[in-house]
This record gives C-alpha cells, sequence and structure tokens, in this order.
C-alpha cells in the first residue's frame, strides 16, 4: 500500500506501523515508536556496569522514526555510488567505515533526494528506549545473549555465559532476531553512531535528552561483531572522534521532527475522505486511522 503522503509502502505488521522507503530498488523500513518513559543507563548491581552508565528516567514526549536495521552496504550505495565497507561480501551486511562525519554526509544527501524525509541520527536516547524494547535487562533478550541472537566476540560471554562462535565479521542485517519491537541487531554486529556528543549522564530525571551542545568525541552504542559479550548490553557506551572510521562502525537511520509527520498524515486522511480524526495525542494515532481507512478491502 502506497500513498502521495509517503514515498513507499506502510502500514501495520506484528510489530506495529512501519513505512517502507526505496532508493534504486533498496529498501529500508522504518518503524513508528510511541512516546515514552524509561530507566536509561544500568543499575550498579548490573554485571559489567560502568560508571558512566548512571541510572536515570528519561521521558520522550515525541513519537519517532528509526530504522529496523542498521544501513547497509547496498543503501550507502544507492545513495552515495560508492561502498567503502571492509567487509563486502554482501550488499546487505551493515556499512561500516563510516565516521560520525560521513554519516552526516550521507544524511545530507539522502534529504536531497527527499526533501522533507529530516533524516538525521537517533539521540543516544533514542537509540537505547528502542533497543531496550521495554526491558530493564542487560540485554533485551534478556540476562544474557548467545551468538544465535547477537553477533559479537562468543569467546569472551557476558557475565556467567557460556562461550560460543566468534564470526570475526559482519552479517548481513535481519539475519538474527529481533527484539520485540521489531529492531535488528541493535545488540552486536556494528557499532552505531549516536547524534550525541559525549557527556556524563545526568542524576535526576530528563525529558527529550540531546546530550552536551558541543564535545570532542560523539557516542556510539550496541557493540559489534568485534566486541566483548559486556560492551553489547543495551547501556553501554563508547565515544570516539567523529573523522574515525573503522571496520566495527556503522550507524542507523532515525526520521526527525516526527510531529511534522502526523501532520502531514491529517490532511492526507482529510483528502481521502475521512473523517475528523480529534485531538493529536500521537502521530500514531493520525497514521492509524489513515492505515485503517485506505486499507484495500
Amino acid at each position: 500500500m502506497g500513498s502521495w503522503l509517503w514515498p513507499g509502502p506502510f502500514g501495520w505488521d506484528e510489530f506495529g506501523l512501519y513505512a517502507d522507503l526505496a532508493i534504486k530498488k533498496v529498501n529500508q523500513r522504518f518503524r513508528w515508536i510511541e512516546p515514552g518513559t524509561f530507566l536509561m543507563g544500568s543499575p550498579e548491581s548490573e554485571p559489567e556496569h560502568d560508571k558512566d552508565e548512571i541510572q536515570h528516567g528519561v521521558t520522550l514526549t515525541q513519537g519517532y522514526w528509526l530504522a529496523d536495521t542498521a544501513c547497509s552496504q547496498a543503501l550507502w550505495q544507492a545513495v552515495m555510488g560508492k561502498n567503502p565497507a571492509v567487509f563486502q561480501e554482501d550488499p546487505s551486511n551493515p556499512v561500516e567505515h563510516v565516521s560520525w562525519n560521513d554519516t552526516q554526509a550521507f544524511i545530507g544527501e539522502l534529504n536531497k533526494l527527499f526533501p522533507g524525509l529530516q533524516a538525521c541520527l537517533p539521540t543516544e536516547a533514542q537509540w537505547e528506549y528502542a533497543c531496550r524494547a521495554g526491558t530493564t535487562t542487560p540485554f533485551s533478550f534478556g540476562d544474557n545473549i548467545t551468538p544465535e541472537k547477537v553477533n559479537y566476540n562468543g569467546e569472551y560471554p557476558y557475565a556467567d555465559g557460556e562461550k560460543g562462535l566468534n564470526r570475526e565479521k559482519t552479517v548481513p542485517v535481519k539475519s538474527l532476531p529481533p527484539n520485540a519491537w521489531g529492531f535488528y541487531e541493535m545488540h552486536g554486529n556494528v557499532w552505531e553512531w549516536c547524534r550525541d556528543w559525549y557527556g556524563e549522564y545526568p542524576t535526576e530525571a530528563v525529558l527529550d535528552p540531546m546530550g552536551p551542545s558541543e564535545g570532542v568525541s560523539r557516542v556510539l552504542r550496541g557493540g559489534s561483531w568485534f566486541s566483548l559479550g559486556r560492551h553489547a548490553r543495551s547501556a553501554r557506551r563508547i565515544h570516539l572522534e567523529p573523522d574515525l572510521r573503522s571496520g566495527i562502525i556503522g550507524f542507523r537511520l532515525a526520521l526527525g521532527q516526527p510531529e511534522q509527520a502526523g501532520k502531514s498524515a491529517r490532511s492526507g486522511q482529510e483528502r481521502a475522505g475521512g473523517g475528523n480524526l480529534g485531538q493529536k495525542k500521537t502521530n500514531k494515532n493520525f497514521l492509524t486511522d489513515i492505515l485503517v481507512k485506505l486499507k484495500p478491502k
């Protein structure tokens, strides 16, 4: 199902609302995430807890769209015309060997192709909220992980876990199980750049954190194929200079200013002959009504 409101199919599946974006026959799925509150960071009692993971409450007051996978080499190639990755065995592998600055160049080109898309990197808080998918355990899969679920160095398991496979390379996106919200490989495979400058966490609850206004290094999340088990935890943070490239570093797209998507969706619903959608609570409500009304019989 497609619409002039969005340059590709959108609809519902077992994980919720999605919208697909295709560039030169390369598809990227985005998933809608509702506003919400969660505990960011990790408790001191969590095995391998780090001192920069101070647990604190975070409320995200706006819903947002997030890619269900890291950016693939095929998608990067479709936008940029070249492939910088080290592991090029499969175009579905995540693109890596890209700096934070490189991601900004990619995002700039993508936004030129689709004016109004407002592609961006997720904030660190948006990233962790999606990674956790409602959990408070060290991983979205529970208290531990295995190489069957996460691409990391299984020779160095987390806590009291058993040793397992070390693939020593990336795997294609969507080749391992998703979390409860439909996001793939948020643990392991490649570290993912976030929008934020690195800084200390607050000790009190915050709304819509964006990180420091300036800094020297950018945040990365998720761990990689090279990582020890503890580095793939939901709360784990590292930070690197924005011009650094490595075969363990990639990224995942978000779409900024999601409230605009809701406004456009409401306008489109009215043009489609629907009734009043009522007061805006979340953008998902608008898109839900549109999808129901426009769903083929």
